[in-house]
């Protein structure tokens, strides 16, 4: 039931993306602030509670009403499942930015990439050049792809019902919503990590598998521990290696110049690795698809 749901999810998704996600996004972000003004007292406490609050009913309402809805009848279950899913798991949630640059840059218009990279990433009002656009472009993609794919497909197969990745998801959306809200903020900053240890991991796993191995696992061993965030630094520095692209490097940013290492190897981003990171990320998750076929029929024989 749980590969069924997947597939079902992502093909449902592509034929007709969810328009109102940002009204989900909004809700969220409604919920999110109801709990800063109702818990932040400034303490590291404060912010468990309101984690605890946010996640935890969430996580286990999706289970139990998983599990009533199997009780009546499986197909109940399933279709559940896949509204979850529906909800939570894609590519749509980040490609139309991704797709929209890489026209703009196929086209010549640098000033349309670049106006579409900062409402993907924040205005930033730092003009960029064309190599920075594209080599930006790359990380937001394969980052983007980890936390609304990859992680939550991990999260949905370990959990019973949609919990997991339900679970992934606000973890996810709290983690970057309170990061800048000192201690309230430290404990989704904590939870997020644990959750997404093992998940940039089978990440990376799957990068180096469908692209290029060795330079992958190099470049997660040898540069990844060298990125600010360390579970980021696994995803890119195997999405470079595997592609071939050096990726990472000082960035200039409205708050001042960032200091990021160099990530990958070989070639400097170009428009062709646009497309290269598309195909690298649908061959992973055809990957990470055909292995939860090959367990899910070993469980049945």
């Amino acid at each position: 039931m749980g590969v069924i749901a997947i597939i079902a999810a992502l093909l449902i998704e592509q034929w007709r993306p969810l328009g109102d996600r940002k009204s989900v996004n909004e809700a969220l972000g409604a919920w999110a602030g109801w709990l800063e003004q109702s818990f932040n007292g400034g303490e590291r406490r404060h912010g468990i509670v309101a984690w605890l609050v946010a996640v935890i009913p969430a996580a286990a309402g999706g289970a139990v009403l998983h599990a009533l809805f199997y009780a009546l009848h499986p197909l109940l279950a399933l279709a559940f499942n896949i509204a979850a899913l529906y909800v939570t798991l894609g590519f749509r949630q980040f490609s139309h930015h991704f797709t929209a640059i890489q026209l703009a840059v196929k086209s010549g218009d640098i000033e349309r990439a670049r106006l579409q990279l900062d409402e993907w990433r924040g205005a930033s009002g730092v003009v960029r050049t064309r190599e920075e656009v594209i080599r930006l472009a790359i990380e937001e993609a394969l980052l983007a792809s980890h936390r609304h794919v990859f992680g939550v497909l991990l999260w949905y197969v370990l959990l019973p019902g949609p919990s997991g990745a339900i679970l992934y998801r606000l973890a996810a959306f709290l983690a970057a919503r309170w990061q800048g809200l000192g201690a309230f903020g430290r404990f989704a900053q904590q939870a997020f990590y644990v959750l997404d240890w093992p998940a940039v991991r089978l990440t990376a796993a799957a990068f180096a598998v469908v692209g290029d191995f060795e330079d992958a696992v190099y470049c997660w061993r040898t540069q990844a521990p060298s990125w600010p965030e360390p579970n980021a630094g696994i995803v890119l520095a195997a999405g470079a290696g595997a592609m071939g692209v050096r990726l990472g490097m000082p960035v200039q940013e409205v708050d001042g110049m960032h200091p990021r290492p160099e990530l990958g190897l070989s070639e400097p981003a170009d428009a062709p690795f646009l497309d290269s990171t598309v195909g690298l990320l649908w061959r992973a998750l055809v990957v990470w698809v055909a292995v939860l076929i090959v367990v899910s029929v070993a469980r049945l024989l």
